[in-house]
């Protein structure tokens, strides 16, 4: 008798990931309750929410936007923001003809506090190794097209240093208030790989 075959479209670390915590909360070892409650957490509450609330905050007052660029860390700790993988951070600040992009070549280093969890593509070997050897190839490939007179530079983030980009700030938002701009700010163009949304 052949067996039901059931389609399955979650990619591996997914599927192993999920049949980990099932066995888990079938041996009584964790709260399914707990793990959606971290999910949350870093997923909205933890997450772009305050990486956008500080590349806000840095766009209307300069005199965080010079803490933010001497020590990232203090000033983002000062928002409250703090805990894991945001211990050691630096910003880049976009600019006309400077572009910043975030790879972490060995692993998944990431700002958690800041970015909540990373993308499943940040974690892929081939953005990885392309990011470093075709930037724009990749930036294009997520929609980012820039002047072919940008100077893209590629950070390696690591266990000692993270990183957030402070993308720039879109034109037409004169007088609009942080929490206007924040709505502004995804995720994507805090690592690089996009800019902030039009308003």
């Amino acid at each position: 008798m052949p067996h039901d075959h059931h389609d399955n479209d979650l990619d591996e670390m997914t599927a192993l990931t999920r049949a980990l915590e099932t066995v888990l909360v079938e041996k009584g070892l964790v709260d399914p309750a707990a793990i959606d409650a971290i999910i949350e957490t870093y997923s909205n509450d933890v997450g772009p929410r305050n990486g956008a609330a500080v590349v806000a905050r840095a766009w209307t007052e300069p005199d965080f936007a010079a803490w933010l660029e001497q020590d990232a860390t203090a000033a983002i700790s000062s928002m409250g923001f703090t805990g894991r993988q945001g211990e050691h951070m630096r910003a880049l600040f976009n600019a006309d003809g400077v572009h910043n992009l975030v790879v972490c070549t060995l692993c998944s280093c990431y700002p958690w506090t800041v970015l909540g969890l990373p993308p499943v593509w940040y974690k892929s070997p081939p953005y990885r190794s392309r990011s470093v050897r075709d930037p724009r190839g990749v930036l294009e490939e997520f929609g980012t097209k820039l002047p072919e007179d940008t100077d893209i530079r590629v950070w390696d983030s690591t266990a000692e240093m993270r990183y957030l980009v402070i993308p720039q700030r879109p034109d037409g938002t004169e007088g609009w208030s942080a929490e206007q701009l924040a709505a502004l700010v995804n995720r994507d163009s805090m690592i690089g790989t996009a800019l902030a949304d039009a308003p």
